[in-house]
């Protein structure tokens, strides 16, 4: 004769995590950007942005065949609302000099978001602040790291990451070694900020990049998570258990229906 009853089972969270892998946490995850060549210099490199302890932002960067010896500016643009911004094409060029500006790259990539500064301010209003930007070695190599608190963050950053995008700036278009105005002339972006005698070179981007992969031992390409992600060998359902077991409480207990067999 067949006969089911139910089982009440009691099984402690921490026996769940070893049988299926950590329960996961509500914390977002660092992602990476490669940076690519937007105006022919040849210049990439690699930018990981990194959530920190009590909502502030840690900023990774390394760069090269950006020009020597000089300072570059650079920023996160996009926004926190959601609008899908991208690297700009060749041709957002509508002036027909061959260069992509900051004006015509604005439109793409979106408004500064935050400065990346090696000190003081990082808001708008240091876009231009090249005495506080990262100079490039004399190899063309930039190096850069910088936690952001998160008093100075704009709100909605760490949960928009993937929204983001960070742009470099700087291009020597004469190969000379230095920002001059004999190449492109007077920089009309920072002219229009009340700045003159900038150089256009100075703020033509160098580089651009979007969100295209994860940090090692962080998240899949594309976009940020909640939860610390799944570990080698561990798939979606155990996540989901996991996730799940918040709504049992501190006991984890789990109702199971056994069938048993009674001759």
């Amino acid at each position: 004769m067949m006969k089911s009853r139910n089982v009440l089972l009691a099984i402690p969270v921490a026996g769940l995590a070893l049988l299926f892998g950590p329960v996961a946490h509500a914390q977002q995850e660092a992602v990476q950007i490669q940076l690519l060549d937007l105006n022919g210099t040849g210049a990439t490199g690699t930018a990981i942005l990194t959530p920190a302890a009590g909502g502030a932002l840690t900023v990774s960067i390394e760069a090269s065949g950006m020009t020597p010896n000089a300072p570059h500016a650079q920023h996160i643009h996009g926004s926190a609302s959601g609008h899908d911004f991208m690297c700009p094409t060749k041709s957002a060029d509508t002036d027909g000099d061959g260069f992509v500006n900051t004006e015509e790259g604005l439109p793409a990539y979106g408004d500064i978001f935050v400065s990346l500064t090696t000190q003081g301010d990082t808001t708008k209003t240091s876009g231009l602040a090249v005495d506080r930007m990262p100079t490039a070695n004399a190899e063309g190599v930039l190096n850069y790291e910088r936690t952001i608190e998160a008093s100075a963050l704009p709100a909605g950053t760490i949960e928009h990451l993937k929204d983001l995008h960070v742009v470099q700036h700087g291009i020597d278009v004469n190969d000379n070694g230095a920002y001059d105005m004999e190449a492109l002339g007077e920089s009309t972006f920072a002219k229009s900020l009340g700045v003159d005698g900038i150089p256009e070179e100075a703020t033509n981007p160098a580089t651009c990049g979007m969100v295209s992969g994860a940090a090692p031992g962080s998240v899949p390409a594309g976009g940020v998570e909640t939860g610390s992600g799944p570990t080698s060998g561990v798939g979606t359902q155990t996540l989901l258990l996991s996730g799940g077991l918040v709504l049992f409480g501190a006991a984890g207990t789990v109702l199971v229906r056994r069938r048993t067999r009674r001759q």
